[in-house]
């Protein structure tokens, strides 16, 4: 079934073409979908999908024009077209998002199957309307999935949402293609939030505040695995590539390749200069790959490669926490590989667990950092904090750790192999990696730069490295 709409005007006319009980023209009076971004339409715009299931599932495909809406459910087999120069926006009164699950939203869909949003068109979700401030109460995700199988999404534009973006929570084949996202409208602005199972994301595009792409596992008894994110441009004021904080359940079997991490274009939410030493840009990431279990869930089997960054604070940083507790805790076999960066402060890349709780498993391989200087020899003498409960970011442990490239504390099994690290832009005195607390860790045929002043270039003083060239 395709219900299309015909001619722009501001109520428009549906063309009912495959599979429709009424073949042929269907009047105004059945619809009366409006496109002039004034009239609310979303009762209008709601019943066309509802029939398009009714009758077997299909199109919905809506020409140029503006459609004012509150949420929109999507129903089962039901795909929403956005031609070009078509916008779905969203409602500015908070009482046109009734409750859907966990969160309001302006395109909802919740246990269906065969499901998508397609186009050229863009959804539009009037952010900057809702309430704001970091973890704000009452605003909707632009786009948000429960349960759904099935679900296709390609070429449309989102952009301006009051929360997150595009978030979808234990769905099983997810299939997403050249979507931009676009989010500076409020806090929280993730791009996508990905907690579900056999996912593919390719050439999408990513232009945030908040995290770009977002792997979450807020449910213990479900693991997001078998997800392939590949060929995308992620741009962000905080973590371009990151797993969790959420961790509750676990992530498993994922690979994140061929993606370029940069700055994002504007940055309405953050003072990185103010509180960063080192950082002199008022945009820059966080971290560009975060790698992040602290709520008692698990990770393992994970690959990321082939990846460029720049305008970042800290390319890698791995964490395994006890913000909450579980028997289920741990993070191991990681690979990580092909990546080159450029930082833009002194906060150095990290691999840490917590007493009773190790990283293990962990290769680096094939590394090209050229890192911000700044360190001072007195910075390696600091004793680094274990913060086992504290939030994970990249400066939890303070801003100068003791190395300048890599520091590593209560892990097992790490191998770097053909890494480069080199500082750039003033002098560094801290060692090039800092081990504590660890066990196998090797070094093979990698080059670091010696620090200044004299200092080791690998140091541990309770544990032994072996470094061969």
């Amino acid at each position: 079934m395709i219900i299309r709409i015909k001619n722009v005007c501001l109520l428009c006319t549906f063309m009912l073409a495959i599979a429709c009980s009424s073949p042929g023209e269907v009047t105004i009076k059945k619809y009366e979908i409006k496109n002039d971004g004034k009239s609310l339409t979303t009762e209008a715009l709601q019943k066309a999908i509802d029939e398009c299931a009714v009758n077997g599932g299909g199109i919905v495909s809506l020409p140029a024009g503006t459609y004012l809406t509150g949420t929109i459910i999507l129903r089962k087999g039901v795909t929403l077209n956005l031609e070009k120069d078509a916008m779905i926006l969203g409602s500015q009164n908070i009482a046109d998002y009734p409750d859907k699950g966990r969160r309001k939203a302006l395109i909802f869909a919740e246990n269906t199957t065969d499901i998508g949003i397609t186009g050229e068109g863009k959804i539009n979700g009037s952010g900057a309307a809702f309430n704001q401030g970091n973890s704000a109460p009452n605003r909707p995700t632009l786009v948000l999935f429960f349960d759904c199988k099935n679900v296709n999404v390609k070429g449309v534009k989102m952009t301006n949402s009051a929360f997150w973006t595009f978030r979808f929570v234990r769905c099983d084949g997810v299939d997403i293609k050249d979507v931009d996202v676009e989010g500076h409208a409020n806090w929280n602005n993730d791009g996508f939030d990905i907690e579900s199972r056999n996912v593919t994301i390719t050439n999408c595009t990513f232009d945030t505040d908040d995290d770009a792409i977002c792997f979450k596992s807020e449910d213990p008894n479900y693991v997001v695995e078998n997800v392939t994110v590949t060929n995308c441009k992620a741009a962000s004021n905080c973590n371009f590539i990151k797993f969790g904080t959420a961790s509750a359940g676990g992530f498993k079997n994922i690979q994140v390749t061929n993606c370029t991490l940069s700055k994002c274009s504007k940055s309405l939410l953050r003072d990185w200069p103010e509180r960063v030493p080192g950082v002199t840009d008022e945009i820059t990431g966080i971290a560009g790959i975060a790698l992040e279990v602290v709520d008692g869930g698990f990770m393992e089997n994970v690959t990321i490669s082939d990846i460029t960054m720049t305008d970042v604070q800290t390319p890698i940083f791995i964490r395994l926490g006890r913000r909450k507790v579980s028997d289920n805790s741990y993070l191991k076999d990681i690979l990580i590989k092909n990546i080159t960066a450029e930082s833009v402060s002194y906060v150095a890349s990290s691999i840490t667990g917590v007493p009773g709780l190790r990283v293990s498993n962990v290769e680096i391989r094939d590394i090209d950092f050229k890192l911000k200087a700044g360190g001072k020899a007195s910075d390696t003498e600091v004793e680094v904090p274990e913060v086992e409960n504290q939030y994970p970011e990249n400066r939890m442990f303070g801003v100068m750790l003791p190395a300048y490239g890599f520091y590593i504390r209560h892990a097992d099994n790490i191998l770097f192999d053909n890494i480069n690290l080199s500082y750039m832009g003033g002098r560094e005195e801290r060692h090039a990696v800092f081990a504590d607390d660890v066990t196998n860790v090797t070094i093979n045929k990698s080059t670091l730069q010696a620090p200044e002043g004299g200092k080791a270039v690998v140091y541990s003083p309770n544990s032994e490295i072996k470094v061969i060239n």
